[in-house]
């Protein structure tokens, strides 16, 4: 069998060097289709998927031995295809896991909701009772209200959450990036980030201007992810590296402004 998808991917090699349309991405797509063909055949991390993940590598090296020891963008190439070709079906199970978290999640959302509203309901009927109290009564239970409404320890909870869940999931596009995940797996991840981003993300006259620097940083590198991978940009790896980097060093710097 590996000696059959050897054949088939100097064969694809061959047939792009002659349309001029060898280069590396077209690489790591020639080895990921020959691999994922193959790759449910094997038991997950068998001795024969290995063997099979060199020999791609090797057919890779045999067909590109002219460049010597400038080989290595498409040993890359081979092993990046390698490793998407085996987790193919394992990156289909993630991504049905993912949709099922992400229905769990907009449930637990809406019940944290109507727990908020049932709270909200019974801190009125509260402030309710205290117009027929005395002055100061009133006074006191409104400010009893007040103190739970506007919570600081609520706040800095449900910031504080926002932060870990945009952290989770850019760390989790990276993930996909890194090991085969589709395009459209990323961006997902990457939405998800933006959406918990902004929930974290202070007003803008209590910020001081560093991080306000470091927001518009993180602004503009999930701006540049988006763009590669709807390019399908080959650098899309770097830039959500930087975006990862970008990311723990703003929610850093804030964690030491609130303390």
């Amino acid at each position: 069998m590996s000696k059959n998808i050897k054949e088939q991917i100097q064969a694809d090699l061959q047939q792009a060097k002659a349309t001029g349309q060898l280069r590396t991405e077209r690489i790591r797509e020639i080895v990921k289709a020959a691999v994922s063909q193959v790759s449910s055949e094997f038991k997950e991390g068998s001795s024969e998927l290995r063997s099979l993940v060199r020999d791609v590598v090797s057919a890779v090296i045999e067909n590109f031995q002219e460049k010597g020891s400038e080989l290595k963008e498409e040993v890359t190439a081979s092993i990046e295809g390698a490793i998407e070709g085996i987790n193919t079906k394992r990156h289909e199970s993630i991504a049905k896991t993912q949709t099922e978290m992400k229905k769990l999640q907009a449930q637990l959302d809406n019940e944290e909701a109507e727990l908020q509203k049932e709270v909200d309901v019974i801190l009125a009927e509260v402030e309710e009772t205290s117009k027929e109290k005395p002055a100061t009564t009133k006074t006191a239970i409104d400010s009893a209200v007040d103190a739970i409404k506007n919570s600081e320890e609520a706040s800095l909870l449900q910031k504080r959450y926002a932060q870990l869940q945009a952290q989770l999931a850019i760390v989790r596009a990276n993930l996909a990036a890194r090991y085969g995940g589709r395009a459209d797996e990323v961006k997902d991840y990457l939405d998800e980030a933006k959406n918990w981003y902004s929930q974290a993300r202070p007003q803008a006259e209590t910020m001081v201007t560093q991080v306000q620097e470091k927001h518009s940083r993180l602004d503009q590198k999930l701006g540049e992810a988006g763009t590669a991978i709807a390019k399908k940009e080959r650098q899309v790896k770097l830039i959500l590296r930087e975006l990862l980097l970008s990311a723990a060093d703003l929610f850093k710097e804030r964690e030491h402004s609130e303390k």
